[in-house]
């Protein structure tokens, strides 16, 4: 069985610095590619600020920080990813851009490396298919943020091997968290459950039957759940929500995957959540 020693990461936002952090403190390899030099570096300090927080709480020593940190290296070049054993990409959730993207990977990466991307929601047998190596590429789906969330879902494309999915289970583990194997189907398991919920809170909160406030209250009350619908949407993303949503019900024709207008209209007008700064509530 393939054994990994050196990860690539493609993406620099919260959830690439995520994926290095997560992959170094494994005590892997790892390159973070951006776009940019600047995006690349700030891959660093986002780690490296992280781990201070850490450090100075006592639960890490200033070994292990340095050590974390010298494990990691960034780059704007996707070359510098030729002699990776896994890649996992982790950019833009647009089909096409993740298409091309994997394109570009097959011709530059080892032949015996496996390509994984960390897509929430969109078909892994469509990446595939752009390669060469449509048994080498799967789904390794980290949830954010990457370093605290225990769960990672294993997405099985139809042309993937079983050696392929064994490694990327073991990938997953020797991170520290606990893999769950999923078949190729649009949201997987968390979101294709997560997300007629959000979508129908919106609904409920549009026909008035409640406020956000209320809403957001009753289900940490009730459910025990850690924050509420809305709480949760700003902190996805309302573009990200639609984009899955959009790809849920694309799938699936079922009326609790059509976004809600007003989360459209919010999308729109630019009102984003977290990211933003606004969204459901203002930051």
């Amino acid at each position: 069985m393939t054994e990994i020693k050196k990860v690539g990461v493609l993406g620099s936002g919260i959830m690439g610095s995520g994926l290095a952090e997560v992959v170094a403190r494994a005590e892997l390899e790892v390159i973070v590619r951006s776009r940019t030099q600047a995006g690349a570096d700030a891959v660093l300090h986002t780690v490296d600020s992280g781990l201070a927080r850490h450090a100075a709480k006592g639960r890490l020593t200033e070994d292990e920080r340095q050590s974390i940190l010298g494990r990691i290296s960034v780059t704007d070049r996707l070359d510098q990813l030729a002699d990776c054993d896994l890649i996992i990409e982790s950019v833009v959730e647009d089909l096409e851009v993740k298409r091309a993207l994997f394109d570009e990977l097959c011709q530059i990466v080892k032949p015996e490396g496996i390509l994984a991307t960390n897509t929430s929601t969109l078909p892994v047998v469509e990446l595939a298919m752009m390669t060469r190596r449509p048994d080498k590429v799967c789904g390794i789906h980290f949830f954010n943020p990457a370093p605290n969330m225990s769960l990672v879902e294993i997405i099985r494309p139809l042309t993937a091997s079983h050696e392929t999915i064994d490694v990327a289970t073991a990938f997953a583990t020797a991170c520290g968290k606990n893999p769950v194997l999923v078949e190729d189907r649009a949201g997987f398991i968390v979101n294709a459950l997560l997300f007629p919920y959000l979508n129908n809170a919106v609904r409920m909160y549009e026909m008035g039957t409640a406020s956000i406030d209320s809403i957001d209250a009753a289900m940490m009350g009730g459910c025990n759940f850690p924050m509420g619908p809305f709480a949760l949407l700003d902190l996805v993303g309302l573009d990200t929500s639609v984009s899955i949503l959009d790809a849920l019900y694309t799938e699936f024709r079922d009326p609790n995957y059509a976004a809600v207008p007003l989360l459209r209209r919010m999308v729109a007008a630019g009102q984003l959540g977290r990211k933003t700064k606004q969204g459901f509530r203002s930051y």
